[in-house]
């Protein structure tokens, strides 16, 4: 039997190509070594990439955060119950991606985008990875555009611009998170997309705020990613680059968006709980080292981009809760050093009574009137110095010395002034009621009165400028100004007005 030599080549060549291929498959399938706490040790995947996409049995998907010598370390993103030693772990060759769209709006969803509301599937084709580098400086511009809280503390005094990040912080049940809330209520009608990302709540406290929001009817243009306090780690690490990631496919088209992140400290402790089951080397506090690099590289994906680049914005709002007032903490100074300001809530104010209970002399905009009204401008330019000076002799009047007649006409001013930046939760002030109290104030219409009936002749004026000078709370919207004929018109109203309420 003559064997001819092309025939042997060609056997052999088909061998190696088949060999190859069992190679490359062999690269792409691990082998579960360890699972626990929702962390797997991934033995054989030579070729894996770091944060790419991997599926274990039962459709249950991780993700690949270290890269060792001769395993991988893996966070599960869901049950680890179903997962045991020795399970097959193949690659997908995509990194994590969450459903992004319009579709969205209305539902609440998990951190990886799968919905939890009980209104069926979520009808978009459009996915986006949760981890992207945050546009340069040539595609951003200067925040130049008001974004209305309608909380006359915040909008007065710590303005917010739209693609600004502004800090809420303070201890535990001090508003924070009512400071959000109204903020997304306050963005009815106003054309600004809000995303809510809940991390380590709890299901009920979720539950409430879905359910306010929908009572007013804020439900149509939010968001919201709930994490869970029941669910593991890398849920909570997922999901506010989820939620920011469902913004930039709103931003892209042109539109402004609000993200409220409550809260990067659980974010935190989150991470470090994985960075420590991970065997990363823990640092300050028991935080892995890169703890700031993971807050920066989420943050500064907040942005007002340039004409070019579409004009759209992301306003991020984080909140972070401080230790009894302790902001010189590991994790309170990183992410007050990425912010562009930060709303300081104080347990003092909050136990006196006042709500809000913003401490405005902790509390900062570092784009301030930039991103203000020029009748909010106008009428609040003084208002922080006026407030400042009244926390000062309100100290010096506990001691119970005898004032002089200035000095108390300094603290009747300042009672009237925290009448005014006092009020109830869910009910966000538009601007020309802002602007109409402002100018009550500043002009000295209201120190003829007790503290205590400010509020009451308050609403009795707006009802009357709305009843018969509608115009004038026309103007104010429309313009968003109140030049000195406007000022002068509101003089002689207010005049008018009080002989009136007199008679």
């Amino acid at each position: 039997m003559n064997i001819k030599t092309s025939e042997i080549s060609s056997l052999i060549a088909k061998e190696i190509e088949e060999f190859k291929g069992e190679v490359q498959y062999a690269n792409d399938v691990g082998t579960v070594v360890t699972v626990g706490d929702g962390i797997a040790l991934i033995y054989g995947l030579d070729k894996a990439m770091l944060g790419e996409l991997l599926l274990f049995p039962n459709d249950v998907y991780g993700m690949v955060m270290n890269l060792e010598e001769d395993s991988v370390g893996v966070v599960i993103l869901g049950n680890d119950i179903k997962i045991k030693e020795g399970d097959k772990v193949k690659r997908t060759g995509k990194v994590v991606e969450v459903p992004v769209g319009e579709a969205l709006l209305g539902r609440v969803v998990n951190a990886i985008g799968m919905p939890i509301d009980g209104k069926g599937e979520i009808k978009t084709t459009e996915t986006s990875p949760i981890e992207k580098i945050a546009p340069g400086i040539m595609a951003r511009q200067s925040v130049n555009t008001p974004l209305e809280t309608g909380i006359k503390c915040i909008d007065s005094v710590i303005p917010i611009g739209r693609g600004q990040r502004e800090l809420i912080i303070g201890d535990r049940q001090t508003g924070k998170t009512a400071i959000a809330i109204d903020t997304i209520i306050n963005q009815k009608g106003k054309g600004v997309y809000c995303i809510y990302v809940a991390i380590g709540q709890k299901n009920s406290s979720v539950a409430k705020i879905v359910e306010k929001l929908k009572s007013f009817d804020c439900l149509d243009y939010t968001i919201v990613v709930n994490a869970s306090a029941s669910e593991p780690s890398p849920m909570l690490y997922v999901a506010p680059f989820s939620g920011v990631t469902m913004a930039e496919e709103f931003c892209k088209k042109g539109k402004d968006v609000l993200v409220v992140f409550d809260d990067l400290s659980k974010h935190a402790v989150a991470y470090r709980t994985l960075s420590l089951l991970l065997k990363r080397s823990p640092g300050r506090e028991a935080y892995p080292g890169d703890i700031f690099y993971l807050h920066s590289r989420l943050l500064e994906r907040c942005v007002k981009l340039n004409k070019e680049h579409g004009g759209g914005s992301i306003t991020g709002l984080p909140i972070i809760e401080t230790q009894a007032g302790d902001i010189s903490a590991y994790i309170p100074t990183n992410v007050i050093s990425i912010t562009d300001g930060q709303i300081f809530l104080s347990t003092d104010l909050f136990n006196a009574g006042h709500r809000p209970a913003i401490d405005t002399e902790h509390s900062v905009s570092r784009v301030g009137s930039a991103a203000q009204f020029k009748a909010v401008k106008k009428m609040s330019s003084s208002l922080k110095m006026q407030l400042a000076n009244y926390r000062e002799l309100q100290a010096f009047n506990q001691f119970g010395s005898d004032l002089d007649e200035n000095t108390k006409k300094i603290l009747h001013h300042g009672d009237i002034l925290m009448q005014i930046i006092t009020q109830p939760q869910y009910q966000p002030v538009q601007m020309d009621r802002e602007v109409i109290e402002l100018f009550c104030a500043k002009y000295g219409f209201l120190d003829q009165f007790e503290a205590k009936d400010v509020k009451k002749f308050l609403d009795e004026f707006y009802d009357y400028l709305t009843k018969f000078h509608k115009d004038v709370l026309s103007k104010i919207n429309q313009t968003h100004d109140l030049v000195k004929m406007d000022r002068d018109k509101l003089r002689e109203i207010m005049t008018t007005f009080l002989k009136e309420r007199e008679a």
